[in-house]
């Protein structure tokens, strides 16, 4: 990249909720956001209607967006005459970019690689723990308060040989996929775009969703959230997967009917991570939230914490990289959105 003296600093405007601004942007990364782009980094777009942005608005070259962002809408875009491109500190660019940004040709990035990797960390740890019924032996161990005979307890635990399906050659299907090669794990992938060639490449053996479901002991879902992918694991499917698996969802609630799991689960034949559901928060009577198998968190496996400061740097990286006019790392195209959470 050309040094910083040679760039220019396009006029750049935040939208996002204040709050997440005041969670992503920690004193280095304002420094940096200033050196690269021409902006106030104290202040924040949420209504794009307000009469106190409209100036701002009107000469922006780059959006920086991030989560709470109202959506680009046409008339939205007609107050910004001088927009040429989106960034977008965090994963899906879904609720925000719409039609009419592609219609206007503009270009959109996004940080969803640097936030694929907290939740396959996440999801990783899930498949470990669940292998070694780590649930079973602390509910044992407090309800004991003494020696517990894990060797009768947990005589099927361990994760030698345990076969783990994956549903989603996603960033993030790929990202778990590759943190799972160290440990002595078969793992089986449903993706109807990859090749068995290419799931090949990636160390996997490619399979339907049926025989996946059939197969595994745990089942990760990492598919988007599309109308043919809505209740992918319905009371049918839910029902071919083999006593004692793991459902473990970190993507979209909607891929699981929560209804039939809730039955299964309660019944005790299925365990169950869930860091997503539908609906996002479940009803307060929900037996979900206090049965023992399952483990229930409410959609924190995306970047939290510290984990931010990898998106807000990975999106002025790419502001960078369009101030130096260089292509985008992470760019977002329209035709892939279809195949993106």
């Amino acid at each position: 990249m050309p040094s910083p003296s040679a760039r220019r600093r396009p006029r750049t405007v935040l939208a996002m909720e204040p709050r997440v601004r005041d969670a992503l942007f920690d004193a280095a990364a304002v420094d940096r956001l200033i050196a690269v782009a021409n902006t106030d980094p104290f202040a924040v777009v949420q209504d794009f209607s307000a009469a106190e942005h409209m100036a701002a608005l009107a000469g922006a070259e780059v959006l920086l967006t991030g989560w709470g962002c109202p959506p680009l809408t046409e008339s939205v875009l007609d107050r910004m005459p001088r927009l040429r491109t989106v960034v977008h500190a965090a994963g899906s660019v879904k609720h925000h970019v719409t039609d009419a940004c592609w219609a206007r040709g503009l270009t959109v990035a996004s940080a969803a690689e640097a936030n694929a990797l907290p939740v396959a960390e996440y999801t990783v740890a899930a498949i470990l723990f669940t292998g070694k019924r780590v649930l079973d032996s602390q509910r044992a161990y407090r309800q004991r308060r003494d020696r517990v005979d894990m060797l009768n307890l947990l005589a099927g635990a361990g994760n030698f040989g345990r076969t783990v399906g994956v549903v989603g050659a996603s960033r993030i299907g790929r990202r778990v996929i590759a943190l799972l090669r160290p440990y002595d794990l078969r793992v089986l992938l449903y993706d109807p775009y990859l090749s068995a060639e290419e799931a090949s490449r990636l160390g996997v053996r490619l399979v339907d969703l049926d025989e996946l479901a059939r197969a595994c002991d745990v089942v990760s879902l990492h598919a988007p959230e599309l109308p043919e992918t809505r209740h992918l694991f319905d009371g049918a499917r839910l029902s071919l997967l083999r006593d004692g698996a793991t459902l473990i969802n970190t993507a979209r609630g909607s891929l699981v009917d929560t209804e039939a799991l809730t039955a299964e689960l309660v019944a005790g034949r299925l365990n169950a991570v869930l860091d997503v559901t539908e609906p996002e928060v479940l009803p307060g009577d929900s037996p979900l939230y206090d049965l023992p198998n399952v483990l229930l968190t409410p959609h924190v496996a995306g970047s939290l914490g510290n984990e931010l400061g990898r998106l807000v740097h990975a999106a002025l990286d790419e502001l960078e990289r369009y101030a130096a006019g260089l292509p985008f790392a992470g760019p977002v195209r329209p035709e892939d959105l279809h195949r993106s959470a």
